[in-house]
C-alpha cells in the first residue's frame, strides 16, 4: 500500500496530436492526410507502478522528449504522428489529492523542497481538476 488511499479516483492526461494518414495500398488515398485528434492516457493510481508518468515525459508542462513519445504512440496506434503536445492532466479531487500527498511522500524523486514545485516542475499549470 502507498500514502495513498486505493481508491485514488480518476485522471487522464490529454495530448493533442497531428497524425498523418499514409495508406500502404497505392490505390487507396484519404484527404485530408493529416488530422489532428485528442489522445487520451490513463493515469496510473499514485504509489502504483507508472505513476511517475509525468517526471519522466514532462517538464514544466512540456513533453520533455517529443521524438521518443511519437514514436511510442505511432507503435500503440499504428499511424504517423506528426506533432504533439501536452494539454492537461485532467483529474478529479480525489485523484489530484491522492497525487499531492504520493509526492509529498516521494519528494526524493524530485529533487524538490515541496509539493507545488514538483507540480510546477512537471506539469506546470496544466492540471485541470474537475469538479465531481
Amino acid at each position: 500500500m502507498t500514502a495513498t488511499d486505493a481508491d485514488a479516483g480518476d485522471a487522464e492526461y490529454i495530448f493533442r496530436a497531428q497524425v498523418r494518414l499514409s495508406p500502404s495500398d497505392p490505390d487507396l488515398r484519404v484527404e485530408p492526410e493529416r488530422i489532428e485528434t485528442t489522445v487520451y492516457r490513463a493515469a496510473v493510481s499514485p504509489g502504483e507502478d507508472g505513476w511517475l508518468f509525468f517526471r519522466d515525459t514532462l517538464w514544466r508542462g512540456e513533453i520533455n522528449d517529443p521524438a521518443y513519445l511519437r514514436a511510442s504512440l505511432e507503435s500503440a496506434l499504428g499511424v504517423d504522428i506528426e506533432n504533439i503536445d501536452f494539454r492537461e492532466l485532467r483529474t478529479d479531487r480525489d485523484y489530484y489529492e491522492a497525487l499531492k500527498a504520493e509526492i509529498g511522500a516521494n519528494l526524493e524523486l524530485f529533487n524538490a523542497d515541496d509539493t507545488a514545485e514538483v507540480q510546477k516542475k512537471y506539469l506546470g499549470s496544466r492540471i485541470h481538476v474537475r469538479d465531481e
